[in-house]
């Protein structure tokens, strides 16, 4: 970067001793039929230089441990650009090098202070405006950039989401701050545009338009032909890139006039088609990937001197002198005056106070006011709303044979919410005409229509992407994964993106959403393990998800009630998993006996974190703590327990698995001093058991623990399953050892 910086400062000093004057009014064209004027060039060049003063500042703070992070934009500041010609309204989706393009919205909008902004990010300041001092991200509420932190293209399905979403909030008449024919930019770099993920929002924004439906995204692939030390092959991205069907392809290469001209177009075609177009942003890397690269070990010294002469800050320079857009020291003053500022904001930035205690570091991460969300959870819906939609007979009228399986209840209590707020939205494979492979979504796409309940492309990082997009732009979205091991596929969207963007925003953006999961095993051997997945570790991983497991319907119905109200209050994302085998489930002892049927809970009732289910609460020999399926199979145990050896045990259905109900359990195990905990899950790292066990005993509580889980194994196909699940039968001999 010094070497880089000299050779600058070297010609602008040598261009200085034979200097012109302007030759060009500010409102003339740069070149002869381009659009760009002089004004604007050195308007453009000024954000040029800022971002590079950045890189350079970056550096030499981390040179005494006071910034945190050095990759950088050098070499790619032909993005300012776009920076200039999107509108505030266009929403951007940025990767790293993105500097020179945030100067330049930045100069859009008066009063911003880029610069400033900037250093306190990179020093981890807590005043940080992008993300209150956790990461070093563009981001800003004002000029609509929600931060990224994604790295492989991660963030491009939301930003294929947020272009879908904004067609599909005009559809549904749903107010929003941005107008009708806002576009959504998306840039990465042309290593990442071979991720799956990438490939993937490429395609479903293709796929969208071949659907008849709007989907005005700019690709912007900033292609400086490596990645880190991988070099991309000649050519590549133009040839991958230039012949797909559904968007059309833009180059922009060559001198910044040529490249302004080409980025107003590709933005012109995205807006008057709204449909995807793909800009390919000739770029070179300067300085390596990042501060600690050193990038002569991968490249030679002819090449890295050939990559330097394509600097475009110099060569913008050169073009702004030659032209008579600007003389040679008219830029040495502005790049001086630049960098001076730069060296003092790093000072001041580098005294500003740090995140310190845990608390203030998670404050937006999982936001939750349980007396807000018990109020909006509990709220009630226009009854004569209610009787147009179901009609004369309500699903808890006393008047019929009210009494519902699991998958019943949902598909009432999404009736009911659907009626009562009109931005939520209910997409997936399979989920519309058909209602859903196990019909929970029944209907639901003939009483609200196909711009509310729709069928998505099958594809879950496709999903969960436009989840992202929907609940940004002010819908309420209710995505259904059709499997649990499907969501797998596409774990990201949920860990890496959409429950990172309150943290990384600081609480300036959400994406509310439930993720509704078909999941979990027993379904007596069907499927095998792609439909029996008995795994929740990948999910309880996640930083600030909510996990609610229901086992009976009326039940469900509170819960989602209580998920929604949570989306709804503080923009939280939950996943509510449905245990597929108690979906059509009606015997809890023996067949016939109905007693897994239960009553519709009408609106005004809701349950929340923390509030367990209780099964025999009189008994005093054992608590048995459990969830899903578990809860079923415990109750079955706990019959036999008590006919078969005298004992009583207490049955606890957690309900919430993320977080987990400690207080409520710690209350009974506390009382009983004996617990079993039934986890249906695999043994390390799948399920429950080894985290609850541990609170309950760091809490000092002085008791017998036992568990039974099932195997660190795949879910097989037909009878074998049995041999890896738990059964009723381990768990009656564990409650009969551990109550000796």
């Amino acid at each position: 970067m010094e070497l880089v910086e000299q050779n600058f400062d070297q010609w602008l000093a040598q261009a200085a001793l034979a200097d012109r004057p302007r030759t060009l009014d500010d409102d003339e064209p740069l070149r002869p039929g381009r659009a760009l004027t002089a004004r604007k060039a050195r308007e453009l060049f000024e954000d040029m230089v800022r971002s590079r003063a950045i890189d350079v500042a970056a550096r030499e703070l981390k040179k005494t441990q006071r910034s945190f992070y050095t990759i950088g934009s050098s070499g790619h500041e032909m993005n300012a650009c776009l920076g200039a010609r999107l509108r505030l309204t266009d929403a951007c989706f940025l990767h790293y090098r993105s500097g020179a393009l945030m100067m330049a919205r930045a100069r859009n909008r008066p009063g911003s202070s880029p610069l400033f902004d900037t250093m306190l990010s990179l020093v981890a300041a807590a005043e940080d405006p992008a993300s209150g001092g956790r990461h070093k991200v563009w981001g800003s509420r004002d000029l609509w950039v929600p931060p990224q932190t994604s790295t492989i293209a991660s963030h491009l399905p939301k930003a294929f989401g947020f272009a879908f979403a904004l067609s599909r909030a005009r559809r549904m008449d749903v107010p929003s701050e941005i107008p009708g024919d806002a576009i959504v930019a998306c840039s990465f770099g042309d290593a990442s545009a071979n991720h799956a993920t990438a490939l993937t929002a490429i395609n479903a924004s293709r796929f969208a338009l071949r659907r008849g439906v709007p989907a005005p995204v700019l690709w912007v692939c900033e292609d400086n032909g490596i990645g880190i030390s991988v070099e991309t092959p000649t050519g590549w991205i133009a040839d991958t890139f230039s012949r797909m069907s559904g968007m059309e392809y833009v180059r922009a290469e060559g001198e910044l006039p040529d490249v302004d001209d080409a980025v107003s177009r590709a933005i012109r075609l995205c807006r008057t088609r709204q449909a995807p177009v793909f800009l390919h942003l000739s770029t070179v890397r300067l300085g390596g990937h990042a501060g600690t690269d050193l990038e002569t070990a991968y490249r030679s010294l002819d090449d890295i001197e050939a990559i330097e002469a394509r600097d475009p800050v110099l060569n913008t320079a050169r073009l702004l002198v030659e032209s008579g857009a600007a003389t040679a020291q008219e830029l040495i003053d502005m790049t001086a005056d630049v960098r001076e500022r730069l060296v003092a904001i790093g000072e001041e930035v580098s005294t500003r106070r740090k995140l310190v205690t845990r608390e203030e570091v998670m404050a937006p991460l999982a936001p939750y006011d349980e007396q807000a969300v018990r109020a909006d959870a509990s709220g009630t819906i226009d009854a004569s709303l209610r009787r147009a939609a179901f009609g004369k007979v309500l699903p808890e009228d006393v008047t019929s044979a009210t009494k519902k399986t699991l998958a019943a209840h949902v598909n009432a209590a999404l009736h009911d919410e659907m009626l009562r707020d009109d931005r939520i939205c209910i997409f997936g494979e399979d989920v519309g005409r058909k209602g859903g492979v196990y019909y929970v979504t029944a209907n639901l796409q003939k009483r609200f229509g196909a711009p509310r309940v729709f069928d998505s492309i099958l594809d879950e990082t496709s999903i969960l992407g436009v989840a992202q997009g929907l609940g940004q732009v002010g819908l309420l979205p209710i995505p259904e994964i059709q499997y649990l091991a499907y969501i797998h596929n596409a774990l990201d969207q949920i860990r890496g993106e959409a429950c990172s963007l309150s943290y990384f925003s600081n609480g300036t953006f959400t994406n509310p959403m439930v993720v509704r999961v078909a999941g979990l095993a027993y379904q007596k051997g069907f499927g095998g393990h792609f439909h029996n997945d008995n795994s929740l570790g990948a999910l309880r991983d996640i930083p600030g998800l909510a996990l609610a497991c229901p086992s009976r319907g009326d039940d469900a119905v509170k819960m989602l009630r209580t998920a929604l109200a949570m989306a709804r209050v503080h923009g939280r994302v939950v996943a509510f998993l449905e245990p597929i085998a108690l979906y059509h489930e009606r015997d809890l002892h023996e067949a016939g006996d109905e007693e897994w049927l239960f009553d519709y809970p009408p609106p005004g009732s809701a349950l929340l974190p923390g509030e367990v289910g209780v099964y025999g609460e009189d008994a005093s020999d054992l608590v048995m703590v459990t969830y899903g399926n578990g809860v079923r199979l415990a109750l079955r145990a706990a019959r036999k327990l008590a006919e078969e050896h005298g004992k009583r045990a207490r049955v606890i259905d957690l309900r919430w698995l993320a977080p987990l109900p400690i207080d409520a359990v710690a209350e009974h195990v506390g009382a009983l001093r004996k617990v079993l905990v039934v986890d249906e899950c695999r043994a390390t790292g799948g399920g429950i058991a080894g985290d609850l066990i541990a609170a309950l005993v760091e809490r000092g509580i002085n008791a017998r623990y036992a568990s039974v889980r099932a195997a660190d194994s795949y879910v097989p196909l037909g009878p074998a399953t049995s041999a890896v699940l738990v059964t009723e039968e381990q768990i009656l001999d564990a409650a009969v050892e551990i109550t000796r």
